[in-house]
């Protein structure tokens, strides 16, 4: 996660079921790492984490065009449903920028040399 004096920003987990729609979700993670929000997807069960998986790797064909890659972690996660204890699967899914700079400024930079 990110220090106090970090500007990314951090947001809750988004929770995936075996039910959701990668679509929606990839569409939901792609909006948030382009507002610079780190991304945490939880999923609970074998469906749940397939249905994940296929969201962060069709958010990854959303963002690639515009030159920002994908960094996914898994890590375990105990949480309790209904009063029972639960093992979840968390992935922290956090941008790597191919030209090393983010969006926002390799546009602000981009503008900056087509004025000239």
């Amino acid at each position: 996660m990110s220090s106090p004096t970090d500007p990314r920003q951090t947001a809750g987990c988004l929770k995936v079921s075996s039910k959701s729609s990668p679509a929606s979700v990839a569409g939901a993670i792609a909006g948030m790492i382009k507002d610079g929000v780190f991304v945490e997807i939880q999923a609970v069960g074998a469906g749940a984490v397939n249905q994940a998986v296929k969201a962060i790797a069709i958010s990854r064909g959303f963002l690639s065009p515009i030159g920002i890659e994908l960094v996914c972690a898994p890590s375990f996660a105990d949480i309790v449903i209904d009063g029972e204890y639960r093992t979840a699967i968390r992935f922290s899914v956090e941008p790597r920028y191919s030209h090393g700079v983010p969006i926002d400024e390799s546009l602000q930079s981009a503008s900056r040399s087509t004025a000239d």
